[in-house]
């Protein structure tokens, strides 16, 4: 079957793709490594070999509609305005990342869904500003549509997905909600004295730790905090929430560095550290990983929180091949050495640098410029960053720059020197290149399925979709690409995005029956309340667009 979404794409992938190839015939290879391979990333984890990319791809399409190859159909689980519990609590705006945490055990049938909430839309959600700004009720709107949302669902014996309105454990963590700040920049001047913080938004992906909680990231947070008058030093962090334990304090942790972070992906050193990979979402951003000063310890359950407290923040200097050590020692080094300049991406001074860093608090809350005046290296636009689940390999979407002319983006891919998590050395290789020969642009979110199936979803702006080089494309998507087979090396579209909508945040059951995905800001480019550009979910008597996550079902054990 010949399509323009099933482009040869051997002339793309590097060098390690027979490695990796080859690895992909099983996970016996990590049966070493059971908690980092079942944490590696968002949407892979489980042992089952039942996702396997056998389907009809689709074409491009420009409806307004969530299209899926034959065989497949989704349920609405949860769309914006949905009451989640009994308290009343609602589903947030624009849904992004995704998380299934099972309830009894490795049940598929039931679980916990973690939902990130990244941003909302004045239009449908607080109303315009007015002269003075937002009133009372407005900045609730805004603050509370925005976070998280944990919901319990289940399949039912249809086996549709549904919501359980009167779970025990559903809630809502918003910007309203009381965080505690752990790491370098708590209480410090840098901060303001703050140990805790109010809210979180901003939430765009995220992971899972290794003790079975979700870290959800912060990114474009400085327009909600502007907006509400909060100090926004204490947005860009990466959180953690323990959706079993309402009492368990969910907390930011500074160590991890203040940026726009996109996700986070969680893996062990060879000496049991963890380690965790960042990309920071814009265009001239750097590549970071924190490597924990402790181990790794089972046996400490959530306990292990508190190694995300304490280690040493990195950022990639592409040139050199080496992870360079965010330190107060380093920066002052560095912005004190005789003639020094500062960076031209920062946009301050020398001497306004020179007076800023201070201490280790001031680093990781201007982590994006302490990486650069340690000669980090800028790229386009780092979004989400994963570790392959079969060689420990790291895979980078590279979004787009057109500040380069790196239009349609890329995906990188890092070797760790010694296959080791926590080297400080690495070699890397330009994975995959958007554009027309590969059938998408803009990559985004990557996983991989326990077939070895690379599944990319993209982010094609609202202002570029179906316009100008974008117009080839369509809608944006899910793509999937077999890393063996008979289609091999071939890029097969698996959904279309409704009008101006974007799909994030994919997580699969542990059998991979199923497939929880994100439909963020359907008709984002609406300019009037009474012509909206799309009506999806197209529930019946409703008259606006509703971001939503959807179960998509037909995968065959």
């Amino acid at each position: 079957m010949e399509n323009m979404n099933r482009r040869k794409f051997l002339s793309y992938l590097g060098t390690g793709t027979v490695a990796l190839a080859a690895a992909s015939s099983g996970l016996s290879v990590l049966t070493g490594q059971k908690a980092q391979a079942a944490t590696a990333d968002h949407l892979f984890g489980f042992k089952t070999n039942k996702v396997s990319g056998y389907f009809n791809p689709i074409q491009h399409s420009t409806e307004d509609k969530l299209l899926l190859p034959k065989g497949f159909q989704y349920n609405v689980v949860a769309a914006y305005g949905d009451v989640i519990n009994a308290a009343g609590d609602t589903f947030g705006y624009n849904n992004d990342y995704t998380a299934f945490f099972p309830l009894n055990g490795r049940n598929s049938d039931k679980g916990l869904l973690w939902v990130n909430h990244e941003y909302t839309n004045p239009l449908w959600v607080e109303g315009a500003a007015g002269k003075s700004g937002y009133s009372a009720d407005q900045l609730n709107k805004l603050l509370y549509n925005q976070g998280g949302s944990i919901i319990e669902i289940y399949r039912d014996g249809d086996g549709a997905w549904k919501m359980d309105k009167n779970s025990q454990y559903a809630r809502r963590i918003t910007g309203l909600t009381p965080f505690q700040l752990t790491g370098p920049a708590k209480g410090s001047k840098a901060v303001g004295g703050a140990s805790t913080v109010q809210g979180t938004f901003a939430n765009c992906s995220g992971g899972i730790t290794l003790w079975n909680t979700v870290l959800s990231c912060e990114e474009n947070y400085e327009n909600t905090a502007e907006a509400a008058k909060l100090n926004s030093t204490h947005y860009g962090w990466v959180i953690e929430v323990d959706l079993f334990n309402p009492q368990w304090a969910v907390r930011k942790h500074t160590a991890l560095g203040r940026f726009h972070h996109e996700n986070s992906a969680m893996g062990l050193a060879a000496d049991g550290r963890v380690v965790v990979y960042m990309g920071d979402d814009e265009k001239d951003a750097c590549v970071y990983k924190f490597i924990s000063k402790g181990k790794f310890d089972a046996a400490k359950e959530k306990a292990n929180s508190l190694l995300l407290e304490d280690g040493t923040l990195y950022a990639a200097n592409f040139k050199k091949g080496t992870w360079v050590a965010l330190t107060i020692d380093a920066v002052k080094k560095a912005v004190n050495t005789p003639g020094f300049k500062a960076p031209s991406l920062i946009g301050k001074t020398a001497d306004r640098l020179k007076a800023q860093f201070q201490s280790q608090a001031d680093v990781v809350v201007y982590a994006s410029e302490a990486a650069l005046i340690l000669g980090a290296t800028p790229t386009d636009r780092p979004e989400d960053v994963e570790i392959s689940p079969f060689d420990n390999t790291i895979f980078i979407a590279h979004t787009n720059n057109d500040n380069h002319g790196n239009i349609h983006g890329h995906i990188t891919r890092f070797f760790e020197k010694d296959n080791d998590l926590g080297a400080l050395e690495f070699d890397f290789e330009i994975f995959a290149a958007g554009g027309r020969q590969s059938g998408f642009s803009a990559p985004d979110n990557l996983t991989f399925d326990s077939n070895g199936n690379l599944w990319t979803v993209t982010d094609i702006s609202g202002s570029s979709i179906n316009k100008g080089v974008h117009a080839h494309f369509g809608n944006n998507g899910l793509y999937v690409i077999p890393t063996t087979g008979k289609n091999a090396g071939e890029a097969l579209q698996f959904a279309s995005a409704p009008t101006d909508a974007e799909l994030t945040g994919p997580s699969f059951t542990p059998d991979e029956t199923t497939l929880f995905l994100s439909v963020q800001h359907p008709g984002e480019q609406t300019k009037e309340i009474n012509k909206p550009t799309s009506l999806w979910p197209h529930r019946p008597g409703d008259s606006q667009p509703r971001p939503a996550v959807v179960a998509i079902t037909g995968f065959k054990l």
